[in-house]
C-alpha cells in the first residue's frame, strides 16, 4: 500500500468490527459514526464532506445531493450489502466513483434466514411463545387446532426472483418436500432445474402458492409489486415472506390484507422505513412477524462482508481493480 503515501479520510456510517477497522486504519484515516445509536442519514451528511472514501450500509442513501456534499475527492464507496437500490449507480459512474458492494458473500445467511422466517411465521412461533410467557398455554386450549399453523411438506412454494439467494433457498426447501416449487422473474433460469423449479408469471405464482418468497431485487420498476392487487390474488391461507427491500411492498395494502385476512399471515426481514417505528400498525397484528433486518446476521457472514469491505475501500483507493464492484 506504498502508494498511499498520505493517509486518505474514509468514513464509515456504522459500528464495525474492531479487528477489521485495524486493517483499515494501518492505511487510512478512519471517523467511525455511531455508538450506542443508529446513524442517522444527517448525521451521515454532517461528517461526509472530505472523505476519500465512505463504508455504507442501506440505510444510507447515496444520491446526487450527497455526492455534492461529499465533494470532488471522493472515490470509492463500499456498501456491506448485496443491495443496492440505496445507491445512484449511473451518478457514481458519471463522477468516476468506484462502488463496492459483498454480493455473493451473504447468500447462505440468507437463504437460512428466508427459511428460519418462513417457518416461525407459518408456524406461529411468535404466537406461541407468548402463550407460554403469559399462562395462556394450558389454560386456552378450546379444539385440537388450537396454534396450529400450516405445513411446508406438500406445500407450493413461489419464489419471485430466482437469483443468488432464491436458488439458495430453493435448493434448501427441497429438503422438505413440498409438491412444487415455482418461481417468476424476467426469464428462464437453467439452473432451476436442478431444483426442479418451474417458471410461471408473476400472477400465476401468487394465485398458486400456499408459500410466496420475495428474494428478487428492487428497481423503479418493481417498488410496491406486492400491492392490493397482488394481495388479492393470494389464497387466503398463503404466508408472504420478504427479506429483500421494504420498498418492494406496499405496506398500507400488506396492513389491509393480513387484518382482514386476505391472506394468512406476513414474516417481514425488511420494512420501510428502517428501523419501523414501534407504533406501526404492523406490529399490533398476531400474524405478522417483523425481525430487524438480520437476514445477513450470523457471525462468520458479517465478518465476511466487513472483510470484503474493506478490501474494496482499499482497493479503490490505490487505483485497482475491486474484488467485488458494482
Amino acid at each position: 500500500m506504498s502508494n498511499l503515501n498520505i493517509k486518505p479520510k474514509v468514513l464509515v456510517s456504522h459500528q464495525w468490527p474492531p479487528e477489521i477497522l485495524l486493517r483499515l486504519k494501518e492505511h487510512c484515516q478512519v471517523k467511525v459514526l455511531g455508538s450506542d445509536s443508529f446513524t442517522t442519514q444527517e448525521e451521515f451528511l454532517k461528517a461526509l464532506p472530505g472523505a476519500d472514501a465512505v463504508i455504507i450500509i442501506p440505510s444510507i442513501t447515496i444520491d446526487n445531493k450527497v455526492l455534492d456534499i461529499a465533494g470532488p475527492q471522493l472515490k470509492v464507496i463500499a456498501t456491506a450489502s448485496a443491495g443496492l437500490g440505496h445507491i445512484d449507480l449511473n451518478e457514481c459512474r458519471r463522477r468516476g466513483i468506484k462502488v463496492g458492494y459483498v454480493a455473493d458473500t451473504v447468500t447462505k445467511a440468507v437463504a437460512e434466514m428466508t427459511i428460519s422466517l418462513m417457518l416461525a411465521t407459518a408456524r406461529r412461533l411468535d404466537e406461541a411463545m407468548q402463550s407460554v410467557k403469559t399462562g395462556a398455554w394450558g389454560t386456552k386450549w378450546d379444539s385440537a387446532l388450537w396454534m396450529c399453523g400450516k405445513q411446508v411438506s406438500g406445500s407450493v412454494i413461489g419464489i419471485v426472483g430466482l437469483g443468488r439467494i432464491g436458488l439458495a433457498t430453493a435448493k434448501r426447501l427441497s429438503a422438505f418436500e413440498p409438491s412444487r416449487i415455482l418461481y417468476s422473474g424476467n426469464s428462464v433460469k437453467p439452473e432451476a432445474a436442478k431444483v426442479r423449479a418451474e417458471f410461471v408469471s408473476f400472477n400465476e405464482l401468487l394465485e398458486t402458492s400456499d408459500f410466496v418468497i420475495a428474494t428478487c431485487s428492487v428497481h423503479a420498476r418493481n417498488q410496491k409489486l406486492f400491492n392490493a392487487e397482488a394481495f388479492a390474488r393470494m389464497k387466503k391461507d398463503s404466508v408472504f415472506i420478504n427479506v429483500t427491500r421494504g420498498a418492494l411492498v406496499d405496506q398500507d395494502a400488506l396492513y389491509d390484507a393480513l387484518s382482514t385476512h386476505k391472506i394468512g399471515a406476513a414474516g417481514l426481514d425488511v420494512t420501510t422505513p428502517e428501523p419501523l417505528p414501534t407504533d406501526h400498525k404492523l406490529l399490533t397484528l398476531k400474524n405478522c412477524l417483523i425481525t430487524p433486518h438480520i437476514a445477513s446476521g450470523t457471525i462468520e457472514t458479517r465478518m465476511a462482508m466487513c472483510s470484503l469491505t474493506v478490501d474494496n475501500i482499499l482497493a479503490g483507493l490505490t487505483d485497482n481493480p475491486l474484488p467485488c464492484p458494482c
